[in-house]
């Protein structure tokens, strides 16, 4: 069952901004955090923020700290990934990630390309 669901990659020139939404199912049980991971061509994959749902505790990559902000709405389930002054670097494919109990789980993935 897919229970998380990403939008709004796509490609931009550097220094551009996208934003990200994913959208968690309800039924997911004991939703700790949200989150967003990304995977570049040829290397591995790395956390790149996360915020937890009972508070407003924050982490995020140093290489984002500053250009990304991670948010949530809580009544509607879902988390969003604000992301500016983008970089070549920031090319990948993103993915939502829920961690509830013990578990964590994926969505599909979003490509965002950002093009010198």
């Amino acid at each position: 069952q897919v229970q998380l669901v990403e939008s709004g990659g796509g490609s931009v020139q550097a220094g551009g901004s996208l934003r990200l939404s994913c959208a968690a199912s309800r039924n997911i049980v004991r939703l700790r955090t949200l989150g967003w991971y990304r995977q570049a061509p040829g290397k591995e994959r790395e956390v790149v923020a996360c915020i937890s749902v009972g508070g407003d505790t924050t982490n995020y990559a140093d290489s984002v700290k500053g250009r990304f902000t991670i948010s949530r709405d809580n009544d509607k389930n879902t988390a969003s990934l604000q992301m500016n002054s983008l970089k070549p670097e920031d090319t990948a494919v993103y993915y939502c990630t829920a961690a509830s109990g013990s578990d964590l789980q994926w969505g599909q993935g979003t490509q965002v390309t950002v093009s010198s």
